[in-house]
Order: structure tokens, then sequence, then C-alpha cells
């Protein structure tokens, strides 16, 4: 027994011994072996070592760095115009997409990275054809794109309502942008909505109430079509924050106000 204990310790300090003077090839079993801030002294991936592994699954690469998640990179990309995050492991052998959650908080950190990485200029989007939820003349201002017909949207609808009683100083401008190939009637409830200028008929799209046909002429739902897909905007609902980021998909309203104040939000 305890010849078999000997020889078992002798390996173990053989491997860390392996460990110590081939730090890279020991960090590919899960990234181990790298003290927290120091891993850029033995690991280095830059933007071109990343354009050879990713070629053919994305268009561009554009940033590497190294990201929370020990034993990998956070590696900003674009494919067909729109930029992603994906991940890389130490041993350049396993790419990783999806969402990293931060067990402490529950917080998306994918997410929050992804929305300073796509953030856009708002002062590019009119709001004067907007639906205007809460004091226009407040100082927080967010654009929300949203179709009448999305259960999402209708989720988020309520939920900015709560914000703004909440918080006096948060405004959100309604852009309409029905998603045609998801919701057919959303274009024509859309166009009806626009002609009465009303907050109150798209919530009564939202509940599911028959909406009655436009009863005007408007390009203002085709131009803001045409502006979320200039954007990068593709889905609904999508809210513009005031410093340009991206945050799509429902959240509660304590989620939205912890994003317009700087901080993070939960996964939802």
């Amino acid at each position: 027994m305890e010849k078999h204990l000997i020889v078992y310790i002798s390996a173990i300090v053989t491997l860390f011994t392996l460990a110590l003077t081939n730090p890279r090839p020991a960090a590919a079993f899960g990234g181990a072996g790298c003290g927290e801030g120091e891993c850029s002294s033995c690991h280095e991936l830059k933007v071109e070592d990343a354009s050879r592994i990713l070629e053919g699954l994305v268009d561009k690469v554009d940033k590497v760095d190294f990201s929370e998640v020990p034993g990998l990179y956070s590696v900003e990309v674009e494919s067909k115009g729109k930029k992603y995050l994906i991940y890389v492991d130490f041993s350049e052998k396993f790419i990783i997409s999806g969402n990293v959650i931060r067990i402490a908080d529950r917080s998306n950190r994918t997410r929050e990275e992804l929305m300073t990485i796509r953030r856009i200029d708002p002062t590019v989007i009119p709001i004067g054809d907007a639906l205007v939820i809460g004091n226009p003349k407040a100082p927080k201002k967010i654009i929300v794109f949203t179709d009448p017909q999305c259960p999402y949207c209708k989720n988020l609808h309520h939920e900015i309502k709560k914000v703004v009683r909440a918080d006096p100083d948060i405004v959100f401008f309604i852009k309409l942008y029905p998603l045609k190939k998801i919701h057919p009637d959303s274009y024509r409830i859309a166009q009806a909505i626009v002609c009465e200028d009303s907050i109150d008929l798209l919530e009564a799209s939202f509940a599911g109430k028959k909406i009655p046909d436009p009863e005007c002429e408007s390009d203002v739902v085709d131009n803001n079509i045409e502006l979320a897909r200039k954007l990068g905007i593709t889905s609904t609902p999508t809210m513009v924050l005031p410093d340009g980021r991206l945050a799509t998909g429902y959240m509660p309203s304590e989620d939205i106000l912890k994003l317009i104040d700087g901080g993070g939000g939960k996964n939802h």
C-alpha cells in the first residue's frame, strides 16, 4: 500500500512539474494554470491568428480579448453585416458560441458585451413621428423598435410603463417596426396606429383586439423598416439606450432601470 502511495505521489509531482515548465499545453485542459490577471504572461491570441482559426466561419474578426471566464478568449466578429461575440479556448482547438452567465449576480455577460459592441448613434433616429410614453422633455431618452403583434413587445410595453412611473426623467419613443414575415397583419396595424398617432391603438393591438384599416397614407412605417435594417436591428423589441447600446428582447422594469443607469441586467 505504502509503495503504491509513493508511486501515486511521484506521478502527481511529475505532472505538476510538467505544468509549470509547459504552461500552454497544461492550460488546454480547461484553462487551469493561469492566475487572475496573469494570463497575458503565457497566452496570446492576435486578431490575425483568430482570423485564421475562424476562417470560413465568420466574415471578419474585429477584436480579441481575455474573457472573464478563465481559459477563454473573447472574440468580436462580424458575419453578414452583424457583430457577434464568440469564445475560443486557450488551446485554440474549441469555439464556444452562446451566453456566459455570471453566477454571482445572474448577469448575462455576453449580452452586456454585445450591447457595447453593437452601439449605434441614437441621433440618427428621428423621433418626431414616434409614439411617446413619458414626458417628451425628460433627459433620459430611450427609443424602442416594436411590432404591434409581437408578444415580447407586449410584455416589454407593460414594463416600460413601470419604468416611467419609477423614474420621471425617463421617456420612451416608440418606433413601429412590423416584422411582416412573422406577423403578416402587423404592417397594416402599424399603418393604422401611425394614422391615429395613438398609444391606445397600439395597446389595443397588444390586447388582441381588432384594429381598423388605416385611414391615411404615410411612409413612416416604411422609413422605420428601412432605418432599422440600416442600423442592423433585425428583431423586436429592441431598445436603443441613451448611450447607443442596443438591448434586445423582453426585460423586467428593474433591469431596464439598471441598464439606463449603467449597470447590468439579468438574462430573460
